[in-house]
């Protein structure tokens, strides 16, 4: 794995005094807001739905996991431009971020996604970027702010991503946990881990997962989505991969 000039490795952040890893802060992100609602269904909108999965989340770690700080991009329905929502990560210098979405398709697509920062595979793959990265748009001087990229080109997603992240490895490592627990745990059917070319996760410097809880387009999975016990589940499902994530690399780290 190639390290970038300047950014801290994953096992030098956040450490005790012995040298010992500890997953102390975590960025929740709830996609879109405000201005900006995301996709939609027959009634429910992306920016609430991911909002209240998010909020239900970060309960369930405050609750849990007194030790480890939570920090929101938002709380409320408002619009947080793709830059800032890395910034914050950054600023506080957070161990994770985990960004949620839902996701948009033919009525039949269902399924859950966990997607990290990568090059995409399929024409599949560079569409889901596409339409997260088109928010965008809705932001001033988005030109000049994300080095002229173009969120309608395909050449743009291409040289976009082949940025690698310093810490690919944890992302894939958490994104995995996440995807088995949807799976498994939850019962949710899984269209599997992912990469392409996301800005949300672009200037993060930490491992990053953006989440597709599933689509708003499928009617069932609208139901299931925009209901408090759906929404709770998909929360219990990230929570129990945030867990077990943290137990293994702080594990890892006291055995070296």
């Amino acid at each position: 794995m190639q390290q970038v000039p300047g950014q801290p490795t994953d096992t030098t952040r956040a450490t005790t005094t012995a040298n010992v890893f500890r997953l102390r802060t975590v960025v929740l992100d709830a996609g879109h807001g405000g201005k900006d609602r995301g996709c939609a269904g027959q009634s429910a909108r992306e920016a609430d739905v991911s909002l209240k999965i998010v909020l239900e989340l970060g309960r369930q770690i405050e609750e849990n996991m007194p030790e480890v700080r939570v920090i929101y991009t938002r709380k409320t329905d408002e619009f947080v431009e793709l830059a800032d929502r890395a910034g914050i990560a950054n600023k506080h210098n957070a161990d994770l971020f985990i960004s949620v979405h839902c996701n948009a398709g033919p009525s039949a697509a269902r399924g859950t996604e966990v997607w990290t920062m990568g090059a995409h595979k399929t024409e599949a793959n560079l569409a889901t970027a596409k339409r997260e990265n088109a928010v965008i748009l809705q932001e001033d001087n988005y030109k000049e702010r994300y080095a002229g990229f173009d969120p309608s080109s395909p050449q743009s997603h291409i040289l976009f991503s082949l940025y690698q992240s310093a810490h690919i490895d944890n992302s894939l490592r958490f994104a995995a946990k996440v995807d088995h627990e949807f799976r498994t745990s939850v019962g949710r059917p899984s269209r599997g881990v992912k990469q392409a070319g996301f800005l949300v996760l672009w200037k993060s410097t930490m491992p990053s997962v953006l989440i597709e809880a599933g689509f708003l387009t499928n009617p069932t999975e609208e139901r299931y989505l925009n209901d408090k016990a759906g929404q709770t589940y998909m929360a219990s499902g990230i929570y129990r991969a945030f867990r077990k994530y943290k137990q293994e690399l702080e594990a890892g780290s006291a055995g070296n």
